[in-house]
């Protein structure tokens, strides 16, 4: 079981891959794209993303905002650019921190946009601090997913929204025999995905009053091809560079293989991409 160290870990070691195939420095997201009929870029399929949580989870000028899981702060950016709401955004990576602070600094977007190392199951906040909790593909690093939806609960103010985009594996997967899941968490640091039906069971347990999921797998089938082709093109430069360098970190020298498992699972429709809204 991978801890909240393994996951800093994997994050800190594989930033220059993100840089490289995801364009992270342009964006400043990890996260995939959302695809429709009439989306022209990649750029374009990015900010699809902050867009739809943005929409969905109601964010106003007023609003106290925490991106948990905030990668390197693009979200936080979009949050707050967009509405003027005050976005503080926390992370298990160190590396990340450092090029979202710097970031903030470049944007001028200092004491409106902060960011701090913390482990989003277990915060250092006061209760009933945000109005909302946003977390984009981010709460499927969570060993327990409940710790994380009992915490946002605790620091969510009354009426405040829980919105999140993330991946969730579906019943297929006890029957795959290749399987493509569990090989794909190991490159990522993943514990486990949780079921849609778990995680609406345990925030409804937890005490929100009203949860919502829909599913965008067809809308991020082109950002998963995208990382498959990725994935071939950098096999051999990829093993080419762990020959010569013997002592590459543990999750940078298989990372380019996630791109091929996360597709092939996509196929046999072991995953689905969903965004969920749980309000307080």
């Amino acid at each position: 079981m991978f801890t909240q160290k393994d996951v800093a870990e994997y994050y800190n070691t594989t930033q220059n891959h993100y840089e490289k195939w995801w364009k992270l420095k342009n964006n400043l997201s990890l996260h995939y794209g959302l695809w429709y009929k009439d989306t022209s870029s990649f750029d374009e399929a990015l900010l699809n993303t902050n867009k739809l949580l943005a929409e969905k989870s109601q964010i106003k000028h007023a609003h106290h905002v925490l991106d948990a899981g905030c990668g390197v702060g693009g979200a936080a950016f979009f949050a707050h650019q967009q509405t003027g709401a005050q976005v503080t955004g926390i992370s298990l990576s160190e590396r990340q921190l450092e090029l979202a602070r710097a970031s903030a600094q470049e944007k001028g977007l200092e004491g409106k946009v902060d960011f701090h190392l913390m482990d989003f199951t277990k915060t250092s906040f006061p209760d009933e601090s945000f109005d909302v909790v946003w977390a984009c593909e981010s709460v499927c690093h969570a060993a327990n997913k409940a710790d994380f939806i009992k915490e946002s609960f605790r620091i969510l103010k009354k009426g405040g929204r829980l919105i999140l985009a993330d991946f969730f594996a579906t019943s297929k997967q006890a029957n795959s025999d290749k399987d493509w899941l569990n090989k794909w968490m190991k490159t990522w640091a993943v514990p486990n995905y949780a079921t849609t039906e778990d995680f609406k069971k345990a925030c409804d347990e937890t005490g929100f009053a009203q949860t919502d999921v829909w599913d965008y797998t067809d809308h991020i089938r082109k950002s998963a091809k995208r990382m498959y082709y990725a994935a071939i093109l950098g096999a051999l430069p990829s093993e080419m560079y762990n020959l010569f360098h013997p002592k590459v970190s543990r999750f940078a020298k298989d990372h380019y293989k996630c791109g091929y498992y996360q597709y092939k699972a996509l196929q046999e429709q072991l995953w689905t991409y969903n965004i969920i809204l749980a309000q307080k």
